[in-house]
């Protein structure tokens, strides 16, 4: 039983790993933080260099507030935790003859925030949480300064996901302008908006253009929710609002009157949504926001 379940966790982390293995300094220390679809996990193995003398990552889970910290922390984030074998090796942590590996402790208790990985970038890794506390075995100073490099690693991810979500937004438009072309032979078979109304703002210009309503309908319509009609569009709607922003400026220094280029706003929305919702990769920014 050990084995199937030191295998099977090993499995799910293996399965899971979405980016190549990151590192960070601390100290001097260079330390692996490989991230998943669940969590973030810091190499205890690396960071194990960092303190003075001879010892091991079992030193450390031979520490009963070390046990009773991990326990707890699987008990509120683990619902397959087995806690009666928790508070069977509980009660044996700190004696002279307690050992415990850390494959031992994920097929006994079934825990998920250590890891005993073999092979390449082998070695221990914890969850964030406990790679924290295991800092603070090493030494106070030690933590403080894995916590901050963790953090920055994280800010500078954050500023590359922004810049790949513009870059994304890029292509997409770029597919709407490459479609035109396509489009341009087929004959329209959209109907016109016919809508003589005089609107007080631009803005419910586009509104009525994208959405088919003015925020004061809107807000009728919806009495108990906060924010306006944007706070819950789709990256699609987004896209195309911006873009029909860009035109809505260039029709008004052309001259043409609201009526005519609410008629030309709502179609060319309407076009472009039908580009948009068929492209996977606005479907995965709607994923990233959420």
């Amino acid at each position: 039983m050990q084995h199937v379940g030191t295998c099977h966790f090993e499995a799910l982390y293996n399965r899971y790993t979405t980016r190549a293995m990151a590192t960070i300094e601390v100290q001097g220390t260079v330390v692996s933080v490989v991230s998943t679809a669940v969590a973030d996990f810091i190499s205890l193995t690396d960071m194990l260099h960092a303190k003075d003398g001879e010892f091991f990552i079992s030193d450390w889970l031979r520490n009963r507030n070390t046990v009773e910290f991990i326990g707890i922390w699987e008990q509120v984030h683990n619902p397959n935790f087995n806690s009666g074998e928790f508070a069977a090796i509980r009660s044996r942590a700190g004696l002279n003859s307690y050992k415990l590996s850390v494959k031992e402790w994920v097929a006994r208790t079934h825990a998920i925030g250590l890891i005993a990985k073999r092979g390449r970038y082998g070695g221990t890794y914890a969850h964030r949480d406990i790679a924290f506390e295991f800092g603070m075995w090493i030494s106070p100073e030690f933590k403080i300064y894995l916590i901050k490099e963790f953090q920055r690693l994280k800010e500078a991810e954050a500023q590359e996901l922004g810049w790949d979500i513009r870059r994304n937004l890029s292509k997409i438009n770029y597919r709407i302008h490459t479609e035109a072309i396509k489009e341009s032979l087929v004959p329209p078979t959209l109907p016109r908006m016919v809508n003589a109304g005089v609107y007080a703002s631009e803005a419910d210009v586009l509104n009525m253009a994208l959405f088919g309503k003015t925020a004061q309908q809107w807000r009728a319509e919806h009495p108990t929710l906060g924010g306006n009609i944007r706070d819950g569009a789709t990256a699609a709607q987004l896209v195309c609002l911006a873009n029909l922003e860009s035109l809505n400026a260039h029709l008004i220094r052309q001259g043409m009157e609201q009526p005519d280029r609410l008629v030309l706003l709502n179609q060319t929305a309407v076009y472009q949504m039908r580009i948009l919702m068929a492209d996977v990769r606005v479907e995965q920014l709607d994923t990233l926001g959420s």
